[in-house]
C-alpha cells in the first residue's frame, strides 16, 4: 500500500469514528452544501494538511461538496526545488475528498508577489535570453502541475494577487521583469489552457468592498479589461472574500453601491464570479463574544446578499470552518488590539455552530436560483 493510500485509509477510518459525535457538536441543521446545491451553487472549504483531525474532517464532509487545498498545491509546496515535484500531500487530501463525493478546486498555479515565490525562482539565473528562460520556467511548472492533476480539478486559480492593493498597478516579480506584467499573466492563462481544455480558469484576488480597496478594485478591472482585449482565456474572477471590520468607521450603503458597480463591470465582461476564501476579520468589533459574533454575522450577510445576487456566482468556499485553525489567528499585519483570539469562521474551536453559520445559510436560501453548478 503506497503512502497516499495509507493516509486516505487512515482519514476515512477517523471519519467513521467521528461520525458518532453528538449531532449538536457539529450542528444539527441542514448541511450548507445541500442549501447551496438547491440554488445551483457549490459550497466548500480550504483544507490544510495540518488540519485533518477526525472531527474537523467529519464536519467538512458533512457541510461541503467542494475542497481546495490551503497551501498544498502552491508552487512552494509542489516544486520546492528546481525540477523536483512533490504532490504527496495534495494527492492524499484530494483522494480523501473524492471518496467523500467532493469536487476539487486548484489554488494556485502562480502566486504573483515575489515573497510567495520559492527562493530558487527569485534567485534563478535567467541567462542571456531572459524572456525565453522565464517562459520556459513557467511552462515547465504550469505544465507539470496541470498534467499531474489533469481533469480531476474543475477550476484553477491560475494567477493569484497580481495587483498591488495600495496603488492599483500590477505587481513586479522575476517574471514580469523579463516578460512584462500583463504579458506574463496572459502567458500563464494560455499555458494552463493548453493542458486544461475544459477547466474553469480563474484570476483570484482579495479586493474588498470597502473604501480602502478602491484602488485595488480599479486595478483589477483595468487588468481584466486588458486581458479580455488580448483574448486571454480567463473565465472568472475569484473574490477571496476576506471581509471584516477594517476601518474605524464604515459607510455601509456606499460600500454596497461601489461593490455592485465593481461586480457589474466584471460580469459585464462576460466573466463568472466565485467567492474563494471567505472569512470575517473581527479586529474592530467588541471583545464581548455575543456582540462580536453578531457583528461578524451582520457583515457577512450584507456582503453575501449583494454578491450572491449575481447568478454568475456558483461557487462559495470558506477559508477555514472553525476559529482555531484560521490563518487570521497568526496574521501579524492586522491583529486585534486586545489580543483576543479572532472569531472569523462559522464554527468555534469546539465545532459549535455560530451566528455566522446561520448568516451564510440565510444568504444561500435567499439568493436567486442559478443554473446548476
Amino acid at each position: 500500500m503506497n503512502k497516499n493510500r495509507r493516509q486516505v485509509m487512515q482519514w476515512l477510518a477517523a471519519g467513521a469514528a467521528a461520525a458518532s459525535l453528538p449531532a449538536l457538536a457539529i450542528g444539527a441543521e441542514t448541511p450548507l452544501k445541500s442549501i447551496a446545491a438547491a440554488k445551483g451553487m457549490r459550497f466548500g472549504n480550504a483544507l490544510g494538511y495540518a488540519h485533518r483531525k477526525p472531527a474537523y474532517l467529519e464536519l467538512m464532509a458533512r457541510e461541503c461538496n467542494t475542497i481546495v487545498a490551503e497551501n498544498e498545491t502552491k508552487w512552494q509546496a509542489v516544486q520546492p526545488r528546481p525540477g523536483q515535484f512533490d504532490f504527496t500531500r495534495a494527492d492524499a487530501m484530494f483522494e480523501w475528498a473524492r471518496a467523500k463525493g467532493m469536487n476539487v478546486r486548484g489554488h494556485t498555479l502562480v502566486w504573483q508577489p515575489s515573497k510567495w515565490l520559492p527562493d530558487w525562482v527569485n534567485q534563478h539565473d535567467f541567462g542571456a535570453a531572459p524572456a525565453r528562460e522565464a517562459e520556459r520556467l513557467l511552462q515547465a511548472h504550469i505544465g507539470a502541475v496541470t498534467r499531474h492533476f489533469g481533469d480531476g480539478i474543475y477550476s484553477w486559480d491560475v494567477v493569484n494577487e497580481a495587483v498591488d492593493p495600495d496603488t492599483g498597478s500590477m505587481r513586479s516579480n522575476v517574471f514580469t521583469e523579463r516578460l512584462g506584467a500583463i504579458e506574463q499573466v496572459d502567458l500563464c492563462f494560455r499555458l494552463a489552457r493548453e493542458q486544461l481544455p475544459s477547466a474553469q480558469l480563474v484570476y483570484n484576488d482579495y479586493m474588498r468592498w470597502d473604501e480602502g480597496s478602491t484602488k485595488h478594485r480599479a486595478g483589477v478591472l483595468k487588468m481584466l479589461q486588458a486581458l479580455k482585449k488580448r483574448g486571454t482565456p480567463v473565465q472568472a474572477l475569484g473574490i477571496q472574500g476576506h471581509i471584516g471590520s477594517w476601518d474605524d468607521s464604515r459607510n455601509a450603503s456606499h460600500d454596497l453601491v461601489e461593490w455592485r458597480r465593481f461586480l457589474d463591470e466584471v460580469t459585464g465582461m462576460g466573466l463568472d464570479l466565485l467567492v474563494t476564501e471567505f472569512d470575517v476579520n473581527d479586529r474592530k468589533l467588541p471583545g464581548d463574544i455575543a456582540a462580536r459574533d453578531a457583528g461578524v454575522a451582520a457583515l457577512a450577510r450584507d456582503f453575501l446578499d449583494a454578491t450572491f445576487s449575481y447568478p454568475q456566482c456558483r461557487d462559495f468556499l470558506l477559508w477555514g470552518m472553525s476559529d482555531d485553525i484560521s490563518w487570521l489567528q497568526t496574521w501579524h499585519e492586522a491583529p486585534r488590539t486586545d489580543n483576543l483570539p479572532m472569531r472569523p469562521c462559522p464554527y468555534d474551536a469546539q465545532l459549535r455552530a455560530k451566528p455566522l453559520r446561520e448568516a451564510i445559510a440565510g444568504a444561500l436560501r435567499a439568493m436567486p436560483q442559478r443554473s446548476a453548478a
